[in-house]
């Protein structure tokens, strides 16, 4: 199917094997939705086979700039146009609609790909995205930069800040990489999950229930909603896309509007995602921990030792590992320990305390990377 469609048919891709559908919310985007879609255009190796796109609420001439595009893009295009409500007409609602379509179109074997609309994917996008499909994960997710030009006319300090917190994130992932490694999500990898940049096998997500529709952080959702089925998450550093850096945003508490506060007043506090070194010590072994006790070949005395010393950990009694333990998964298991523990309850770090715990952090890597025999310092 070529050229616009206000329907949603269910169309068959040019790709026998593994449809490649990507599905793009829009929020008045006149100006960026054709650099959005050449760049999609421009992919080199694996291609775009079609492209949905969810108009929401649009006021301005989106509809009309995509229409003079439509006929020289080289893939299959879907636009649903959707007025909604006040009450959600928000990312949530429209990125999940937007993938349900793309879900239709692709089929149970194809792959569903979301980015923004004010983003440009790199030439090599899907390529990169299907060589990390090709180590057996059911999701790959992509890393946001933006784009230099706009990156200029934002703070010097606000660049030193977001580096960072960057910095130590990393930090506090590579903790996680050597108490508690993932097979499918090797080092070096990023830290990102951002809806500019997720792939996703179309039966992965049709288990997770879809995109939920939040107005905030429906991207982080998502990924909670897969861990909990335990589907093979990559976080691929050569998957890359250039979003916007400009303060006026559409979608509300999206980095836009994030970035514009950071202008008038600083955050006092970091993302809830960095937490103190301490906790993210305890977290990483508390889920090596849990991870060792659904082994089925761990057993006997080596079960109720690490059983009791998980329990001594988070300050919970022996009994409280029970319904944890009898998760069908282990992304349930882990949210039901973290539910029932106030030691996994996540506190946020103070910016002012920020170099100390980068300090740390490190410490500790070089202390864990000197016992493991790695003889480094890593970071």
């Amino acid at each position: 199917m070529r050229g616009r469609s206000n329907a949603e048919p269910v169309v068959s891709s040019a790709s026998a094997a593994c449809p490649v559908v990507v599905a793009i919310s829009v929020r008045d985007e006149e100006d960026r939705i054709a650099p959005c879609l050449y760049g999609l255009a421009a992919q080199t190796g694996r291609t775009v086979d079609h492209v949905v796109l969810l108009l929401n609420n649009c006021t301005d001439r989106t509809a009309a700039r995509v229409d003079d595009l439509a006929p020289v893009l080289p893939f299959g295009l879907t636009v649903a146009h959707r007025i909604f409500s006040p009450a959600v007409a928000h990312v949530g609602t429209a990125r999940r609609e937007a993938m349900e379509i793309a879900g239709r179109i692709a089929g149970p074997d194809g792959i569903l790909l979301t980015t923004d609309a004010d983003g440009v994917v790199a030439p090599d996008w899907i390529s990169q995205t299907f060589a990390a499909f090709d180590t057996g994960v059911d999701v790959v997710c992509g890393r946001a930069e933006i784009d230099p030009e706009e990156a200029r006319a934002v703070p010097a300090y606000l660049h030193r800040q977001e580096a960072e917190e960057i910095a130590y994130g990393t930090l506090l992932d590579r903790l996680y990489h050597l108490l508690d490694p993932d097979p499918h999500d090797p080092w070096p990898r990023h830290t990102e999950h951002s809806g500019a940049s997720i792939a996703v096998t179309a039966r992965a997500w049709r288990r997770t229930g879809g995109i939920p529709p939040q107005p905030l952080g429906e991207d982080r959702g998502f990924m909670a909603a897969l861990r909990r089925i335990d589907a093979p998450i990559r976080h691929a550093p050569g998957v890359t896309v250039t979003v916007s850096g400009r303060l006026a945003g559409r979608a509300r508490g999206g980095m836009a509007d994030t970035m514009a506060r950071r202008v008038i007043r600083q955050d006092t506090q970091l993302d809830d995602a960095l937490e103190p070194t301490a906790d993210c010590l305890r977290r990483a072994m508390a889920r090596a921990a849990l991870r060792r006790l659904r082994d089925l070949s761990v057993c006997g005395r080596d079960r109720a030792d690490t059983a009791r010393q998980l329990a001594d950990m988070l300050r919970i009694p022996a009994d409280a590992l029970a319904r944890p333990l009898a998760g069908h998964t282990f992304g349930a298991a882990w949210e039901s320990l973290e539910r029932c523990s106030p030691s996994l309850h996540r506190r946020r770090v103070l910016r002012r305390d920020l170099a100390e715990q980068h300090a740390m952090a490190q410490a500790m890597i070089d202390d864990l990377v000197m016992e493991m025999g790695h003889g480094r310092s890593v970071a």
